[in-house]
């Protein structure tokens, strides 16, 4: 590591002299050392950059010590499905896949472009490929039946970071859960999904984190002509977590939907960030966020959808974030954003914030149910629709979110 690309990191807190000693461990390698510049550049992302001012890892990222929390159960694991797990003590594969899925494990890092619009993704990157893990995982999907795979990334240890690329050729069809179940001090994966023309890509991500730890998810996806995604995500954060999806219409015709539902407690933080690009025609995007946060809790909602002035046009979009102040006490920061330059688009956005509907508490109350169980059948009812396209595992999602409401 050249003494400069060292030096780049401003003051650096015990956790990012740590990230250095771990990034200088590894393998050299000119686009690893790429990767981790993107990161140094800004060190631990701040408050003091715009789109990090809610989410101050520098400050939330403690000494990368192994955290002292177990990690938490997976509601999403299944018999018989294929599953790959990633831990601080390398990457075990599973003993079979599904048909059409081929998996190519290699030590050799890959570019990522746009690394530094992603810096936790790029720090992902660039300190993969410790232990028996790949530097990069390579998964192509080939079949037209949807594939399943589940991915698990949990500890314990003090860092876990892992990179993951899939690439879904024409036509083809992939379900993939992933949970990130916490258990390491700092855990950062990034997830990449190039879809060929007319593929499908159905992705459902569970997070859940200890107070003492960060976590950071990153996930860049690219769309051909007629391409689709669905993304379902339920997160409950840790100390500090972020969640972050930026999505490009590359062709004409490309769909997606991006919802999400959070519920933080006391202690917790969850920042969604997204960031679409419509940078085809007539692309389509629908997203809704929905979150409840309690005493001490924070949320953080992000989005962005840039439409181009000659590419986007006949762009189709919209974004709602929806959020319950359920304690006083309670913290949501929400940024929706529109850049819009064509003019022959359908966009729009809402957000609200507030508390639950004292009419409904009150009709609920009048009929006998008690003040908690209220709250909690009103608030499961409102976080559902961020639901409804997680496919088969909707009922797992949803059982999680019910057992929290019920503490």
């Amino acid at each position: 590591m050249s003494t400069a690309l060292k030096d780049m990191i401003r003051n650096p807190t015990v956790a990012e002299l740590e990230l250095v000693a771990r990034y200088a461990a590894l393998k050299a390698d000119p686009r690893r050392e790429r990767l981790f510049e993107a990161f140094a550049q800004t060190g631990l992302p701040h408050r003091r950059i715009e789109n990090w001012r809610w989410s101050d890892f520098k400050a939330g990222v403690g000494a990368l010590d192994a955290a002292g929390q177990a990690p938490a159960a997976d509601p999403l694991v299944a018999e018989g499905v294929a599953t790959l797990r990633f831990t601080p003590q390398g990457y075990t594969a599973p003993s079979g896949l599904p048909e059409g899925v081929r998996l190519l494990a290699k030590d050799d890092v890959q570019a990522m472009g746009g690394a530094e619009e992603a810096p936790l993704g790029a720090l992902a990157a660039a300190l993969s490929g410790a232990k028996n893990a790949p530097a990069t995982l390579l998964v192509e999907v080939t079949g037209k039946v949807p594939a399943r795979l589940h991915l698990v990334f949990s500890g314990p240890g003090a860092i876990n970071a892992a990179r993951v690329v899939f690439l879904l050729r024409a036509g083809a069809q992939l379900h993939v859960s992933e949970s990130h179940l916490g258990g390491a001090a700092f855990s950062a994966s990034l997830l990449e999904y190039t879809l060929e023309p007319g593929a499908r890509l159905n992705r459902v991500v569970y997070q859940r984190g200890g107070k003492d730890e960060a976590q950071s998810i990153t996930a860049l996806i690219n769309q051909d002509a007629e391409a689709e995604t669905k993304q379902t995500v339920l997160a409950f954060g840790a100390r500090i977590c972020r969640i972050e999806t930026r999505l490009v219409h590359q062709q004409t015709g490309s769909l997606a939907t991006l919802n999400a539902a959070y519920l933080a407690g006391g202690g917790y933080h969850i920042d969604f960030t997204s960031n679409v690009r419509h940078g085809a025609p007539a692309c389509i995007t629908r997203q809704v966020t929905k979150g409840a946060v309690l005493d001490g809790g924070r949320g953080v909602f992000q989005g962005k959808f840039h439409v181009p002035r000659t590419a986007g046009q006949q762009t189709d979009a919209s974004m709602q974030h929806n959020a319950l102040l359920l304690e006083e006490g309670a913290e949501v920061f929400a940024k929706p954003e529109l850049e819009i330059l064509a003019d022959d688009v359908q966009c729009a956005h809402g957000n609200t914030s507030g508390a639950l509907d004292a009419n409904q508490l009150f009709y609920l109350r009048q009929r006998g149910i008690p003040l908690e169980t209220a709250r909690a059948l009103l608030t499961e009812a409102f976080i559902a629709e961020a639901l409804e396209e997680a496919g088969d595992l909707e009922e797992a999602l949803r059982a999680e979110a019910k057992a929290w409401l019920a503490i």
